[in-house]
């Protein structure tokens, strides 16, 4: 884990000291060291700030190739890069990491070297002999990377904040903001500055100006299998003990652990030196612990357990927020939050989570409504979801496509431009009339930039590297590919490929079993319009004053009655703290 940031442009190396401060301003990302580099033609300087958890004699980058000037700055991890460098017949120094297998790679094969890579990363590759920058980004955007154009200059960082320091940029209010809370597609809620997106690469020409974007890959172009079901389990074991558990870490580690299926089975998969577990005394709903306990002591592992409180929220929300760039909607921000300081703490680097079965292998109750409908689901035994299945049980003169099912339960307020329904629509376009697949592609394109947002941020925070197994290339590309009846069965039964094979890798049945998702939520809403009702109140007034006008029902909206469910006053809170972070920023 890195963070790197970087100008391209004729006079790039004029704006040398403006890189050298967009690196030290993420050098929490990399606390081991921050270097920089100029490239020989004046066109081109990046930045790279590192954590040295692979070879901790490793140099600081970013890394030039001698023969070429070729300059490469990463952030993230390729885990196969010594297996690419045996195939590729490329001849690596024992110090010498994934960033220099990349660097020559790249010299000879451009940005197909990344096809084979496994990994989760960020990179900025400038080659003079072209005077072309490109960037790149990962399967699933697990690391970040931004990115704005202007004055003939492109700049880019890991971090928005690094951005907005090198040139202040407004305040955009994008609508999808109050249908997902969260902008989707590239956009951020800055003026200017863009999100490259997962799998995409980009182009920028320092003498042109001209810049392109493409994408390196696309999961909707995997092949769709259709394996016999016992096979399938079969198989499912063989990744799971293969590919996902390569992305164990050597030295110590730690792992995020719920009550449920995904992070249990990595326990038994990673076998950590420490499991991390979240509660909140009182609300024995949301009470896993004792399952967690049971899983670490039979992994091995001592059992970390956090409780965070209401003071905590209040206490810690500036730096959630700052850590974030932006407002993103997650129910888990102060439990992960709080969950990594923990870890930071034991002096532990490197921290595993289970992101990727759900979207992958329909672990979602919504996925059970679009796929076998409302009463089959309050049928199936799953009456805790009522309220969300109730927002497809009204009056209807005709039946809702899957597009609109979908839409209806993803989104959290209005869709004036119908931008969300256009996006789930062309979902279902490119998943070839497979509803399974499609709802996973909705997923990435809407939930799922939160998710990865949130894990990465929070955790690099406090100089954590969080990694996330199942992201591991042959796992999720399979997974994507199995027919819908392999992932789902009933509406209960969701991951249920997983399930089998956690099951023939010892996981306990009350794990496996257990089919109601709980992961690490949060009694946030719920303390925010009870105990702090009063605080949340005046967080979201001081900061309407100077609002801009189209976060004004937002912020409104905040200052209703809720249930404790209802998230729209956490919505409001972290928007107002955010406003009250950018006016202080800006001052």
């Amino acid at each position: 884990m890195c963070a790197i940031a970087g100008l391209a442009g004729p006079d790039a190396s004029l704006h040398a000291e403006t890189v050298t401060a967009m690196g030290w301003a993420q050098r929490h990302r990399g606390p081991d060291g921050t270097g920089q580099a100029c490239a020989a033609d004046g066109r081109a300087v990046l930045a790279m700030s590192i954590l040295k958890v692979v070879a901790p004699d490793a140099a600081v980058g970013p890394y030039r190739d001698a023969a070429s000037g070729l300059m490469l700055a990463l952030n993230g991890e390729v885990y196969n890069f010594r297996c690419l460098a045996r195939r590729w017949g490329i001849e690596l120094e024992q110090h010498e990491t994934d960033a220099h297998l990349l660097l020559r790679a790249w010299n000879k094969h451009g940005p197909h070297a990344l096809e084979e890579a496994d990994g989760m990363f960020a990179l900025a590759v400038y080659d003079p002999r072209r005077g072309v920058l490109y960037l790149a980004r990962d399967r699933f955007g697990e690391k970040p990377l931004y990115w704005r154009l202007d004055g003939g200059r492109l700049a880019f960082a890991s971090e928005v904040s690094s951005l907005t320091g090198y040139g202040p940029a407004a305040l955009v209010y994008r609508p999808e903001m109050g249908a997902l809370e969260t902008p989707v597609a590239a956009d951020t809620p800055y003026q200017g500055i863009q999100l490259l997106p997962p799998g995409g690469v980009l182009c920028f020409d320092t003498a042109s100006g001209s810049l392109s974007q493409g994408r390196w890959w696309d999961l909707a172009s995997t092949c769709p299998a259709e394996p016999a079901y016992p096979a399938a389990v079969e198989r499912a074991v063989g990744l799971l003990e293969s590919d996902v558990a390569a992305r164990r870490h050597g030295g110590r580690a730690a792992l995020l652990l719920s009550g449920g299926l995904d992070s249990a089975l990595l326990a038994y998969l990673l076998r950590p030196q420490v499991c991390v577990t979240v509660r909140y005394p009182g609300e024995q709903r949301l009470d896993e612990s004792a399952t967690a306990a049971r899983v670490a002591r039979a992994v091995g592992a001592e059992l970390l357990v956090v409780e965070p409180s209401a003071h905590d929220l209040c206490q810690e929300l500036p730096r959630i927020v700052a850590a974030l760039d932006y407002p993103v909607g997650n129910a888990s921000l102060l439990s992960e939050h709080m969950a990594y300081r923990a870890i930071a703490d034991r002096g532990i680097r490197v921290v595993y989570g289970g992101l990727g079965p759900d979207e992958l292998l329909m672990g979602y109750v919504r996925h059970a409504l679009v796929l076998f409908g409302a009463r089959a689901v309050l049928a199936g035994g799953l009456h805790a979801y009522r309220p969300l299945a109730s927002k497809l049980m009204g009056p209807a003169t005709r039946p809702l496509t899957g597009p609109e099912t979908a839409a209806r339960l993803i989104t959290r307020g209005p869709d004036p431009h119908g931008r969300v329904r256009a996006l789930v629509a062309d979902c279902f376009d490119r998943a070839g009339g497979d509803a399974a697949r499609a709802l996973t592609l909705v997923d990435l394109a809407t939930s799922w930039r939160p998710l990865v947002a949130t894990s990465d941020k929070l955790a690099s925070a406090f100089s954590l590297e969080r990694r996330s197994p199942y992201l591991a290339r042959a796992f999720a590309e399979w997974c994507y590919a199995l027919p819908a009846d392999h992932k789902i069965l009933r509406p209960a039964t969701g991951k249920r490929v997983l399930r089998d094979a956690a099951r023939e890798l010892g996981v306990p049945e009350e794990v496996w079993a257990n089919g109601d998702k709980l992961g690490f939520a949060s009694p946030v809403p719920a303390w925010l319009n009870g105990p702090l009702a009063s605080w949340a109140e005046q967080q979201v007034h001081s900061a309407i004053p100077d609002a801009p006008a189209a976060l004004h029902p937002l912020l409104q909206a905040g200052l209703k009655p809720a249930d404790r469910y209802d998230r729209t006053r956490m919505q409001a809170v972290i928007y107002a703290q955010w406003l009250t972070s950018a006016r202080a920023t800006a001052a």
